[in-house]
């Protein structure tokens, strides 16, 4: 068999890890693999601007460990469709043509597509079409509900945790409050994890709507029993009131969240008169190697999405779903978001250590 892949959407660490488990796990069936360079538009090749390779286990040889990914993504361009929640555009009839051409030219049996939300609604829309696809989901943002966990969220955490680490330490000397803008778009979970895991004061969901008075009580409280630094992290996907900040005023596909750290910040350090730094992560969470268990991960999902196209089930999705590996319809997988339920286990554990939410 001859089968494609490509990644689509944002990078994350885990990325390569994919492509090598598809690499080696078809490699293993006697199947060729070939990777599709910048996402969705690595269809629109052309015989005089081919835009792919042909991927083998020699030219893949541990690139697991490795961060980015080698065949390149993109997140905007001729198959952008997700333009936001519960949002679908369409993609136009040439441009579906064209990719029918290229699949039909390089005699694909299949093309894995490894992507969040938006890459498998353009997944889906193009198995809709007759193309052969099954999905990998990817994102840092751990929002896909069918599945337990994406590869690239728990790379994530550990940066955030390890930032907080390193926050806290400049905090306590200067006796500063720090506010840390992480992303997760509408899910709250690298927030939520990261929080417990750095030893955040205060963290800030964009499911639990939280009192900017109640935050300003709970840390004047801190400061009361002689605490030295501050540490408050908030999601980019939180909103003070019902206004969600975002980056841009116009934007094709989904908007770019951010700029509540600043404000919230600004904010605080009025209402407190404790000096107040803000600090945003941003694409430090999606660089650098990926953790053990993003290694792992990714490589299974990869392993996996060939079982699936060798049993000849397409439209479907790789999840993990407990310890074990499975699969669900993509239709299925993008159809709800995985948010952080405001009353789960361990928003009760986050509770019980004194972290305040602002409610």
């Amino acid at each position: 068999m001859n089968i494609g892949i490509l990644n689509s959407g944002g990078d994350c660490p885990g990325l390569n890890a994919v492509i090598e488990g598809v690499v080696g796990a078809a490699s293993r069936r006697g199947w060729t693999v070939i990777g599709f360079h910048d996402g969705f538009e690595g269809l629109l090749s052309t015989e005089d601007n081919p835009r792919f390779d042909t991927l083998t286990p020699v030219s893949c040889r541990n690139i697991r460990a490795m961060g980015g990914t080698i065949l390149g993504t993109v997140n905007k361009g001729n198959f952008t469709i997700k333009v936001g929640v519960g949002q679908k555009g369409e993609i136009e009839p040439s441009v579906l043509e064209a990719t029918k051409a290229t699949v039909r030219r390089l005699g694909l049996d299949a093309l894995v597509v490894v992507g969040g939300d938006g890459s498998q609604s353009t997944a889906l829309l193009l198995s809709e079409i007759g193309l052969p696809v099954v999905g990998v989901p990817k994102t840092i943002d751990n929002d896909l509900e069918a599945t337990d966990y994406t590869f690239g969220f728990q790379s994530a955490v550990a940066v955030v945790s390890e930032s907080l680490d390193r926050i806290r330490t400049t905090a306590n000397a200067h006796q500063r409050m720090m506010v840390i803008e992480v992303m997760g778009r509408h899910a709250g979970w690298i927030a939520l994890h990261g929080g417990i895991a750095g030893g955040a004061d205060v963290i800030l969901l964009p499911e639990i709507p939280f009192d900017l008075n109640k935050v300003v009580a709970d840390i004047m409280r801190r400061k009361e029993q002689g605490q030295r630094e501050i540490l408050v992290i908030v999601s980019e996907g939180a909103k003070i009131g019902d206004t969600l900040y975002t980056l841009d005023a116009e934007t094709k596909g989904e908007v770019r969240l951010g700029g509540i750290g600043n404000l919230v910040a600004a904010n605080l350090e009025k209402a407190t008169g404790i000096e107040t730094r803000c600090c945003i992560l941003g694409h430090l969470q999606r660089g650098g190697s990926p953790i053990a268990f993003d290694r792992v991960l990714g490589t299974r999902f990869g392993s996996a999405a060939v079982e699936l196209i060798e049993q000849g089930k397409f439209s479907r999705m790789v999840a993990l779903q407990g310890t074990s590996m499975t699969s669900v319809p993509i239709e299925e997988a993008v159809e709800t978001l995985n948010l952080v339920d405001p009353h789960c286990q361990l928003v009760t554990t986050a509770r019980d250590l004194g972290i305040s939410f602002g409610d």
